[in-house]
């Protein structure tokens, strides 16, 4: 199967700088999440396509197992009016491998589509990844969360882990 072309987009929301060493991902992520309901950053947001939720994971120090940004956000039409307290990211035009985490948030579905991920011979590229809570994750019950891996132009991935 052939990778998917995504072209380029803009999102604006909150960011942190995190690392999976020593579980500090699985700490400052979900407070990422808490925080931008808290202070319901969705409604600050300016030239929001739609209510879509982005978590982006990029500026990869090298791979997975060091330090990198995640941004929680929305998609934009452009990253102009920027509010001070927010963050903005452009992530350029790339070749990615789509994944489907499918089942209950709460029994931590990403999470482990994450870990067949990171356990897989996937050839990254280490620009961006990112998470699509859309319509279909409303329900955290039975949701569907969309996942896309930067991955190299050349590479064709033989079998879908989704």
């Amino acid at each position: 199967m052939k990778n998917n072309i995504i072209t380029s987009f803009s999102i604006i929301g909150l960011a942190i700088r995190t690392s999976n060493q020593n579980g500090q991902a699985a700490k400052d992520i979900p407070e990422l999440w808490n925080r931008f309901f808290k202070e319901d950053i969705m409604s600050r947001i300016p030239n929001k396509l739609s209510n879509e939720l982005y978590c982006i994971y990029t500026e990869y120090e090298k791979d997975h197992t060091l330090p990198y940004t995640t941004l929680l956000g929305c998609k934009v039409t452009d990253l102009e009016n920027l509010p001070e307290d927010l963050d903005g990211i452009h992530i350029a035009e790339n070749h990615y491998q789509h994944f489907t985490a499918k089942g209950n948030l709460e029994d931590g579905i990403v999470y482990e589509t994450w870990q067949k991920i990171w356990n897989s011979e996937l050839p990254r590229n280490y620009s961006a990844d990112f998470e699509i809570y859309g319509e279909k994750a409303q329900n955290p019950q039975d949701a569907k969360v969309d996942i896309f891996i930067g991955v190299h132009e050349k590479a064709i991935v033989t079998k879908s882990m989704s």
